[in-house]
């Protein structure tokens, strides 16, 4: 696929809002996926493209998380592997099933996470964090990896899952729980660039152009 600086004009708007969207609540894949679909990228080199441009924007914004210590690492260390092991499996098996029938799960899924956060709206504004426990820890890897296999699978939605659930199942304020998110699916998204790249469905020049560009988009939004 030929570079084209309409093409690239298009995504690069898109995604920019994308990153700004994704570093303060995530769900910023629902931007910025259907836009690789808008301008013509086939389902599985769209997914790919798509990858490398989130994941390099997801290292700035986790780096900007780290440093203002919204990361917790006893946390994130223990639900890492889980969440990329997933995220492998999950882009395995959106390489061998035709995606187009998985895009309006997407909607539908985040349609139902908005209506959740409308009926809880005091989610996450204080951090009633007390350390984590067997049980917490179990049900923490196991989400880890589901979403990781999401990720993997589609991705739109991810890092809001992920905060969500973390904020439920540790007790975290907002703030500490999109830093967490944000390692996590730093970790997600690795995985699944690794095995898109290694089966060759991405495009190299639009994935790190647009990556300039998000990476911005997620400067701004983690200091947001």
């Amino acid at each position: 696929m030929e570079f084209d600086i309409v093409k690239f004009l298009i995504l690069a708007v898109f995604c920019f809002i994308a990153a700004v969207v994704d570093a303060i609540s995530g769900g910023g894949g629902l931007i910025s996926l259907p836009a690789y679909f808008a301008v013509g990228f086939p389902t599985h080199i769209a997914l790919g493209t798509n990858k490398v441009s989130s994941t390099l924007s997801t290292i700035a914004s986790s780096f900007k998380f780290w440093k203002s210590k919204k990361v917790n690492v006893g946390i994130v260390s223990k639900l890492f592997i889980f969440s990329f092991i997933g995220a492998i499996l999950g882009s395995l098996t959106t390489i061998s099933i035709e995606p187009k029938y998985f895009k309006p799960i997407s909607f539908v899924t985040l349609i139902l996470v908005f209506l959740y956060t409308l009926k809880n709206k005091n989610i996450g504004e204080t951090n009633y964090y007390k350390g984590t426990t067997p049980k917490t820890l179990l049900v923490g890897k196991i989400m880890a990896f589901c979403l990781g296999f999401y990720d993997g699978f589609l991705g739109p939605g991810t890092a809001a899952f992920l905060m969500f659930c973390l904020i439920k199942i540790f007790k975290l304020d907002f703030s500490s729980a999109s830093g967490n998110t944000k390692i996590l699916n730093l970790s997600s998204n690795f995985a699944s660039l690794v095995v898109f790249a290694f089966l060759g469905k991405l495009n190299w020049v639009y994935g790190l152009s647009i990556a300039v560009v998000m990476t911005f988009g997620a400067i701004i939004g983690s200091r947001l």
